[in-house]
């Protein structure tokens, strides 16, 4: 992300190339991580672009939120140098795992609850505390808080989840995320067909194959 003029602001360009971002990924085949970082020194992402806000329709705000709340098959790392305020939180949130220098202005209803639980959210949206990095990894705000370059330590991560076999990481990913929102019993039976995704496919014989002759899996994603 790299808008120094508005730092980041969530405006309608902005929203729309990341739309355009989320689809050209989601149908590269050979896309297995992604990082989103920000080029705009000392902050993440500021927010939704008042101005422009102002004018918004409901329907717009509609949209922007439901772009917020999407996802990408694969997993998605956020390093967060520097501000992440309102929607920018909520962009940081829809990330499967978070590396923090400094963050800021923890607010968020939905997945900050599910990230840091219910008392600590309502702690956090209701006073609008200003909190670090290292008391947001703390809480479980971010996974990890580094001294500098969280971008760094995001492409350590990425470096570990490539060799692992894509379609299985998606299909983990899919269980995993809709696990805290739906019964244990549901979750069971989400757990079974996600699994039974990954029988048919070349890449798990290609593991078992692997495994037998003592050597690392070659994973196509098929």
């Amino acid at each position: 992300m790299n808008y120094p003029q508005n730092r980041n602001a969530l405006s309608r360009l902005f929203i729309q190339q990341l739309r355009e971002c989320i689809d050209a990924v989601r149908y590269d085949k050979n896309v297995r991580v992604v990082i989103l970082k920000s080029d705009v020194k000392g902050t993440f992402c500021a927010g939704a672009d008042l101005k422009e806000r102002k004018e918004m329709s409901n329907e717009e705000v509609a949209r922007f939120v439901c772009l917020l709340r999407s996802s990408f098959a694969e997993p998605v790392i956020a390093a967060i140098d520097g501000y992440a305020l309102g929607g920018g939180l909520e962009l940081a949130l829809a990330c499967d795992i978070r590396v923090a220098c400094e963050f800021h202005d923890p607010r968020g209803t939905q997945r900050l609850t599910r990230a840091v639980g219910l008392s600590m959210a309502k702690e956090l949206i209701f006073t609008g505390r200003v909190i670090g990095g290292e008391e947001a990894n703390r809480i479980g705000l971010v996974n990890h808080c580094t001294p500098s370059d969280p971008f760094a330590k995001a492409v350590d991560i990425a470096r570990e989840i490539l060799p692992k076999g894509p379609v299985a990481i998606r299909v983990a990913k899919t269980a995993v995320s809709l696990s805290s929102e739906v019964s244990l019993d549901c979750g069971f039976l989400m757990e079974q067909q996600c699994y039974a995704q990954v029988i048919p496919t070349q890449d798990r014989m290609e593991a078992l194959q692997a495994f037998a002759e003592k050597r690392k899996p070659v994973f196509k994603g098929e």
